[in-house]
């Protein structure tokens, strides 16, 4: 079985000359593991929610190039099976390959989140994005009040943007 600094060096690999998405699935791995310790997970579940936060967008150049676009839905459609091939390729355990399959076929469907693991994935990349994307305030409040239901992605969420 593989570790998450192998999927990290296969990720960094695969984002080859792209510094901006390898720094963004950095980040949402890193909040999502602090998400996920500081919310008591279970060792296995914390470790599909990192695999998951490391290779969430694996789709986007796939998506690019065939869509000309990095619109979540077309991340979603093409992310799973290259996502299923990597973590298949390190001997990453079928269930595990199968769920981060899942939250990565589902990480920008906010309508739907109805597990822990999903929630703690789009939190923690909802936290980068807003940053990234230079979100307004107001928006970062109404997605936090809409979407957001971990005591410390709420915590995180609020102290990164100085929210009330």
């Amino acid at each position: 079985m593989a570790s998450m600094s192998q999927l990290t060096m296969a990720m960094i690999t695969l984002y080859s000359g792209d510094p901006k998405r390898i720094q963004h699935f950095m980040k949402v791995y890193a909040f999502a593991k602090m998400i996920a310790e500081e919310e008591q997970i279970g060792a296995k579940q914390r470790e599909v929610i990192e695999a998951a936060a490391l290779v969430h967008d694996i789709g986007i150049h796939a998506a690019e190039k065939k869509y000309r676009s990095a619109a979540g839905e077309y991340q979603e459609q093409e992310g799973p099976p290259i996502a299923r091939a990597m973590l298949m390729a390190l001997e990453f355990s079928p269930a595990l390959t199968n769920r981060v399959c899942e939250l990565v076929a589902h990480h920008h469907s906010y309508q739907n989140i109805d597990a822990v693991d999903l929630q703690i994935l789009v939190e923690a990349d909802f936290l980068v994005n807003a940053y990234e994307e230079g979100l307004p305030k107001r928006n970062i409040k109404k997605f936090r009040d809409k979407i957001f239901r971990t005591e410390t992605g709420i915590h995180y969420l609020n102290e990164l943007f100085a929210l009330d």
